[in-house]
């Protein structure tokens, strides 16, 4: 990418905060003008209002494993300008700042990252997850990244204790077992063939699809194979919401999509109360997620969940489990045309990949109060946007060489600043199932490079494409041989 396509380095957006009431044409025109005019004295050139959408660019070349192509051609604008922006297209009234310059921004940078991401004197909060749209979070529910405050600290003391590392550890016979036998599955489809073609994007998704079942639901891809199943097709009607205008109360207007919408979400939960109390015994004994989950729904439980919440956790783990290491194995298998990777996969492979394609684009958080940050004044219900993608690819902090890969990055102890890296965020609200996610990859791609050479086929088509995660839009072929 070069300096000219950069887009921005950091964001922030004006909400109206929750339970505040606010006439209906002030807090839509004039609170968010008056606002814009406030951040635009802090900052350089404002285009027009742009729309919450972007297109993608073209597919890449064929073997090129690089920066992932998800800059909106409107974005892409001097590095030197600041901007100041009105959303059309949101749920609620936002203005946008797109923070170019660092001089022109009070350089919202590494240290403003870090500072904002782990305040804990409550000067900022997480924002929504998925945007003010209820028609996207339908696919994921209530969960860990959609809640703030009490509730997400209650949440957070439940399900944090399931994936601490010693714990993880102890499921590493189960992932060892679940990849083994992906892998035989490979061997017998190319048996007769000294070389043979994989899409490894989906062996990948039915492998993490089977472990998060495992491990963290004392169950199997198979009892959970309809689950998944209804939420791919959920997934693709989630996709469409972000692009229109939602008007409040649309979901339930009768149209075909939202009926496919209110039955897909009906079957999920009616299939995941099934599979709780079916399991929920067992898992009760083995202390994974759902057992500590149901023991908080218990009378007496000092952070007690109810079932709903429950249901919600499930649904969002079911998807964020299978998708974020599936997805993470997948960029790990491409990057293997790179034949140094393969000497240094088990190190620094699965972090390097992590750079290069975050299983997340973006991160946020909103102001609780009116703030300075660096240069900028931050009023109170600014949303920061942080975009990850960029950050990993910001030329600034990891050289010319940012798009590239490069063997060496984090070899010898090399670190970067935590704002700098941050695959699965910083601070408080990190990712609860990173531990999971990294030892997970590390087993399946320990076991796969002692059992075959591979390299990127000839028919794949480098085309990242954020549909929620970052993911190959046309599958991930590789030649596999055995070893």
């Amino acid at each position: 990418m070069s300096s000219q396509e950069s887009t921005e380095k950091d964001c922030a957006t004006w909400v109206p905060q929750r339970g505040r009431s606010a006439p209906l044409l002030p807090s839509f025109l004039w609170v968010p003008l008056r606002l814009e005019r406030r951040l635009r004295h802090q900052m350089a050139t404002t285009p027009p209002a742009l729309r919450q959408r972007g297109r993608l660019r073209r597919p890449a070349s064929r073997r090129a494993v690089r920066a992932p192509r998800l800059l909106p051609p409107r974005r892409r604008r001097r590095a030197r300008h600041a901007a100041v922006q009105r959303l059309a297209g949101a749920v609620r009234p936002a203005v946008r700042v797109l923070v170019r310059a660092p001089a022109a921004a009070g350089d919202l940078r590494p240290r403003a990252r870090e500072a904002t991401m782990t305040d804990t004197t409550g000067a900022f909060d997480k924002a929504a997850s998925l945007g003010n749209n209820p028609l996207s979070r339908q696919l994921i529910g209530e969960w860990l990244l959609g809640l703030s405050g009490e509730t997400w600290a209650r949440h957070r003391r439940v399900i944090a204790p399931a994936f601490n590392m010693e714990r993880v550890k102890a499921w590493i016979p189960e992932i060892a077992a679940t990849a083994s036998s992906v892998l035989d599955k490979w061997e017998v489809q190319g048996e007769s063939r000294t070389e043979f073609e994989i899409d490894v994007h989906k062996g990948f998704h039915t492998l993490s699809a089977d472990v998060i079942s495992c491990v963290a639901f004392g169950s199997s891809y198979e009892e959970g194979k309809r689950i998944f199943q209804l939420q791919e097709e959920q997934m693709k009607l989630a996709l469409l919401a972000p692009r229109t205008v939602y008007i409040p109360g649309f979901m339930f207007v009768p149209t075909k999509k939202n009926r496919a919408r209110q039955r897909l979400n009906k079957e999920i939960q009616c299939s995941l109360r099934k599979l709780i109390e079916i399991n929920g015994r067992k898992c009760e004994d083995s202390k994974n997620l759902l057992g500590l989950m149901l023991s908080a729904s218990k009378a007496g439980s000092e952070f007690k969940m109810g079932i709903d919440e429950i249901i919600h956790e499930c649904k969002t783990f079911y998807f964020a489990g299978k998708e974020t290491t599936a997805n993470l194995l997948t960029w790990a298998t491409l990057l293997a045309l790179h034949q140094e990777w393969h000497a240094m996969a088990r190190n620094y492979g699965v972090k390097r990949t992590l750079r290069l394609y975050p299983p997340a684009v973006f991160t946020n958080r909103t102001a609780t109060r009116d703030i300075k940050l660096g240069k900028l004044d931050i009023p109170d219900g600014t949303r920061l946007d942080f975009p990850i993608i960029d950050i990993h690819h910001d030329h600034d902090i990891w050289g010319t060489d940012a798009d590239e890969f490069n063997p060496l990055r984090f070899a010898d102890g090399k670190s970067y600043h935590l704002g700098a890296y941050l695959p699965f965020g910083i601070g408080p609200t990190i990712c609860v199932g990173q531990n999971l996610a990294m030892v997970e990859a590390k087993v399946v791609l320990a076991m796969t490079l002692q059992r075959f050479a591979f390299t990127v086929s000839p028919s794949y088509v480098h085309a990242p494409i954020l549909a929620f995660t970052l993911q190959p839009q046309y599958g991930a072929q590789v030649l596999f041989q055995k070893i």
